[in-house]
């Protein structure tokens, strides 16, 4: 068990449509950390990338900040955020679920762009991001988990399987301030 008060450097990743900046959002309002989008920063309007070098050079401010909650994967920046959080949020959701989530935010948000997005990126979805999320269990989360077992000792490594565990975890942290 880890005090509330002792999670100062929250990161969240999991597959896309796994609820990372939902739970961002409301981790912020029961802890009251700043709240980091990585897809925010990391996409520019019309969905440009940022160059790999001012990445990295963003990611690594992000980190070295006092307190926040990050939410985004970015696998070649991953390991920065790992050495400076004290608390991992793993979000390992059945990929049904991930797929029907990113349809409803499409749908939700047609037109424009999601408040975890950077202005000028409006929501879309095609085959390809299908793809991606239907393959993320198999393409990424063993890399994801083994990063996790390197850094299980030192750091709290929260696994969330299903929303019935997301729920309960927000309700204890909510009442208790103690996260198990």
């Amino acid at each position: 068990m880890q005090s509330s008060s002792t999670m100062q450097k929250i990161m969240i990743i999991g597959c896309s449509g796994a609820g990372k900046s939902t739970l961002s959002r409301k981790l912020h309002e029961t802890l009251h950390i700043p709240v980091i989008h990585m897809d925010a920063h990391f996409w520019q309007a019309n969905w440009q990338a940022t160059e790999d070098e001012e990445w990295d050079r963003q990611v690594e401010a992000f980190a070295q900040a006092d307190c926040w909650i990050i939410d985004g994967n970015y696998g070649r920046t991953m390991d920065i955020r790992i050495q400076h959080a004290d608390t991992i949020i793993y979000l390992d959701m059945p990929r049904w679920l991930c797929l029907y989530r990113v349809i409803k935010r499409r749908i939700q948000y047609h037109g424009k762009s999601r408040p975890d997005m950077n202005a000028g990126c409006n929501e879309k979805i095609d085959w390809a991001f299908i793809k991606w999320i239907w393959n993320y269990r198999k393409r990424s989360r063993l890399q994801t988990l083994e990063r996790l077992r390197k850094v299980e000792g030192d750091k709290q490594i929260i696994t969330i399987r299903n929303s019935q565990q997301l729920h309960t975890f927000l309700k204890q942290l909510s009442t208790s301030s103690v996260i198990v």
